[in-house]
């Protein structure tokens, strides 16, 4: 009897390693899978109001990062949807499975990978401070401590402005920030080279100036695809296609049509 006993122990042990062992199989294979919000569709979160990044042109929804994420999608062998949503709820739109992947200018920061991941950096972006043209009393990046600086809420350039001291004036979208800046609501605004050298592209009469800010005091920000931590094959196959992107020469040649430059290598 006891021998009969120890076998049936034998033979439940061996069956409950061998699922256990299935289980990890399938969870393995599983994480090398993209999980998408809608099968065989790439579901892309962005603002599509700033420009050259994602704007609107006759109605239509354009820029580099739309043209990026075709070429994504595309070399992922998936279709590109993408769902236009407001800057405040759009990165927590990725845990919340409104869309799988944001391409909108988001800076790699340590903040935000504590509750998200990111795939290979497509742009190496350096920060300018804008003013208006006869603005005299600000020189740099230091004094605009007290100054008043328009900044999107939640955004990296807020995150240096307060750094630096200024006194933050919320404003979500870049023309109206500039606005302010030429209406004299606002002594200035931090924001990516590339936008703004956009933006004078198409407002060559635009009262404002600007200066590069040394890399001493705000690092070359790092944008990327952001992603959900817990979906490991979708960054793979993000990786790859950008890899692809890169070495075939399609990153460069965006970044020459939206910003007259390169700005996807370090």
């Amino acid at each position: 009897m006891k021998k009969w006993v120890k076998r049936i122990g034998i033979f439940g042990l061996g069956l409950l390693v061998a699922v256990t062992l299935t289980a990890c199989g399938k969870q393995s294979s599983n994480s090398n899978k993209p999980q998408l919000k809608t099968s065989g569709t790439l579901t892309i979160g962005l603002e599509g109001t700033f420009a050259p990044y994602s704007y609107r042109e006759n109605g239509k929804l354009t820029g580099f990062e739309v043209e990026l994420g075709k070429a994504i999608a595309k070399k992922a062998g998936l279709k590109a949807k993408f769902v236009p949503t407001k800057w405040d709820s759009l990165i927590a739109g990725v845990g919340d499975r409104k869309f799988d992947v944001v391409l909108n200018d988001v800076t790699i920061t340590k903040a935000r990978q504590k509750h998200y991941d990111f795939a290979t950096p497509y742009i190496y972006s350096k920060t300018v401070l804008i003013t208006k043209k006869n603005n005299t009393d600000i020189k740099s990046i230091d004094d605009i401590k007290g100054k008043k600086i328009a900044v999107g809420t939640g955004t990296d350039n807020a995150v240096q402005a307060k750094k630096y001291g200024a006194d933050i004036l919320s404003s979500s979208q870049f023309s109206d920030t500039l606005a302010l800046i030429e209406q004299g609501r606002a002594e200035g605004t931090l924001n990516s080279r590339e936008a703004f050298l956009a933006y004078l592209k198409d407002n060559p009469k635009a009262d404002l100036k600007y200066q590069v800010v040394p890399t001493s005091k705000v690092k070359a920000a790092k944008i990327a695809p952001l992603i959900s931590k817990d979906n490991p094959g979708l960054k793979k196959k993000i990786n790859k296609a950008i890899k692809e992107l890169r070495a075939d020469g399609t990153l460069k040649k965006l970044s020459n049509k939206y910003f007259t430059s390169d700005i996807t290598e370090k």
